[in-house]
């Protein structure tokens, strides 16, 4: 059904990210890996990944968008995307393996970073041009670069209601129906509102909103919904607590925490969407 689903956003693959550098895998080397799930890894059989692989240092762990990016010293670079029910473990080698594992780099340290996927959505890339997945991507909304007056012009420039456009990697990257849902009840916009309507007011407010409620989900270490084994864990096992925290997303019937009428749901673009009718005013 629409939404039965939950896609890790920003924060909770900025979480997933901060969780690999915190087991410190920066520096390690890939002394090897195992494919279990061919399809996990995009453009490579399992045996020309392996080999690929093989021997590089991981320089850094990093996130763009809703992408995992490790640099290689092989002058490559693996990028992940964790889709539905993609989540990441760095355990002993010597660990029992989990019934879903897809994919795992055996590290020279005796751990591994293993990719346990149930619906094996997820996808790994080895790629020598980091620009072929990551160039098309908008702008980073949590980036100090990212200013007001960018969003103001994103939103001028095109002629879509608000929700499409502000889930469009394209546009601005991470953003996802969670916390799109979250940033426009706290601006108070109707998330069917035209873009290029949006006022250099209201813009503004959008723009604090969606930087307000990624940083509170990052703090919270992510949000997971529900207790089925598509949610959302960081690779340390820790279920994130951003849900305790939204204020529409998935309340409808409940009241609004800003005026007390009741949380609507509605479908917008495909998307179940969550809004309070009376704060948020088409």
């Amino acid at each position: 059904g629409i939404g039965a689903h939950f896609m890790p956003e920003l924060p909770e693959v900025e979480t997933v990210v901060r969780d690999l550098r915190a087991a410190e895998i920066v520096g390690r080397t890939i002394a090897d890996a195992r494919v279990s799930w061919g399809r996990t890894i995009e453009g490579l059989s399992s045996r020309a990944f392996r080999s690929r692989v093989k021997g590089a240092r991981v320089l850094d762990v990093q996130r763009r968008a809703k992408y995992i990016v490790m640099p290689l010293s092989s002058e490559q670079w693996l990028i992940g995307h964790l889709r539905m029910t993609g989540r990441l473990e760095v355990a002993s080698v010597s660990a029992p393996r989990a019934v879903h594992e897809r994919m795992a780099l055996v590290l020279d340290d005796g751990r591994e970073i293993r990719f346990i996927d149930t619906r094996k959505f997820g996808r790994w890339t080895l790629t020598g041009d980091v620009s072929e997945k990551l160039d098309g991507l908008g702008p980073e909304p949590l980036a100090r670069e990212f200013k007001a007056y960018h969003l103001k012009s994103i939103l001028g420039a095109r002629r879509r209601m608000l929700k499409p456009l502000l889930l469009d990697q394209r546009v601005i990257a991470g953003l996802g129906n969670i916390y799109v849902d979250e940033a426009l009840w706290d601006a108070g916009l109707h998330p069917c509102m035209q873009s290029d309507t949006v006022s250099a007011e209201q813009s503004g407010k959008l723009y604090r909103s969606i930087r307000r409620v990624l940083r509170r989900g990052i703090q919270a270490m992510g949000t997971s919904l529900g207790s089925g084994e598509g949610n959302f864990y960081s690779v340390a096992g820790r279920r994130g607590r951003n849900q305790d925290g939204l204020r529409v997303f998935r309340r409808h019937g409940e009241p609004c925490p800003r005026c007390a009428s009741t949380i609507a749901r509605l479908v917008v673009g495909q998307r179940s969407t969550h809004v309070c009718p009376a704060c948020q005013v088409l």
